[in-house]
């Protein structure tokens, strides 16, 4: 038997991300995806290729920043009686349905290509938020300050800066 190919694109773009969104990890985004789908004799090879843009909030200022999104994502769909996902790549679909929403994978691949900590580039946050972060800051350095406003970076404490109370800890580390 002779494989079949079939040739889509889509747009993901702001409704699509409200509509799916569960939380607020990505609100806003613009990426366009082109999908080949290959049908083999007993399943479907769907091969993804996604490009455009997310919209993040900064961890730091929480002002929207954009994400570039260039991935690709495979997935293999295989007919059977139940619907189940065997592994990150392979679905197993109902053959009387015959069908698969793909907006969900689509949502997960732009995701998966954000990664845990987005902050705007150095110099680049907000700087009347990055102001009220230095305000708000507890124990300041010598030099009086824990928030680098070039870097946009919180310092980072050395061993003077710990709370003493947290000393009785370090007699159950030297116990062991």
């Amino acid at each position: 038997m002779q494989e079949d190919v079939q040739h889509c694109e889509y747009l993901l773009d702001n409704p699509f991300f409200i509509n799916i969104n569960d939380g607020e990890e990505l609100r806003r985004g613009r990426v366009n995806v082109r999908l080949t789908v290959t049908r083999h004799m007993d399943f479907f090879d769907f091969a993804f290729v996604l490009s455009g843009i997310a919209v993040v909030s900064c961890d730091r200022c929480l002002d929207d920043m954009d994400f570039p999104v260039e991935t690709t994502a495979h997935l293999i769909v295989k007919f059977g009686k139940d619907y189940s996902e065997e592994s990150d790549e392979i679905v197993v679909i109902p053959e009387s349905e015959g069908v698969i929403n793909l907006a969900w994978f689509l949502y997960e691949f732009v995701v998966l290509t954000i990664p845990i900590k987005h902050t705007h580039a150095p110099g680049k946050c907000n700087k009347q938020m990055t102001s009220q972060l230095k305000k708000h800051l507890t124990e300041p350095k010598e030099d009086g300050d824990m928030f680098d406003a070039d870097t946009d970076d919180m310092a980072i404490p050395d061993d003077r800066d710990i709370d003493p109370r947290w000393d009785a800890l370090k007699e159950f580390k030297e116990i062991e």
